[in-house]
């Protein structure tokens, strides 16, 4: 499985951005996507997971009601729009996928495949 994150950039507060995370080996429907984030000098971090089947979606606490991850199956793509960004969503962002189970993981070590970050700058 390969995974290719793309999509970020500097904006400012308020501003929206959208990501992409495009795969490859493997259709995202048979497995549990996520994002993830790595701020500056911080451990990396769990922002969003979405599940195999699409239906069930779980995000942590401060990005909901202003993030949305989402796929396309045809596309084997999966998104993560983010809007209403803050200078606290600073961050490289990753995508991952989990093969080994079904269930969410907010842990970075329960994810088994990673695409390379892009970064978010979000200034005050």
């Amino acid at each position: 499985v390969q995974l290719q994150a793309s999509g970020g950039g500097l904006v400012e507060a308020g501003a929206s951005l959208r990501l992409f995370c495009v795969g490859s080996g493997r259709t995202v429907s048979t497995l549990l996507m996520g994002w993830f984030r790595q701020p500056p000098g911080k451990e990396r971090e769990f922002v969003a997971h979405i599940s195999r089947g699409g239906g069930t979606t779980v995000y942590t606490d401060s990005v909901k009601g202003r993030f949305t991850i989402s796929r396309d199956v045809a596309e084997n793509t999966v998104y993560l729009q983010m809007n209403s960004l803050e200078p606290e969503d600073t961050a490289v962002y990753y995508c991952a996928a989990r093969l080994r189970s079904r269930w969410y993981c907010v842990s970075p070590y329960g994810m088994d495949y990673w695409g390379k970050g892009t970064l978010v700058t979000v200034s005050s």
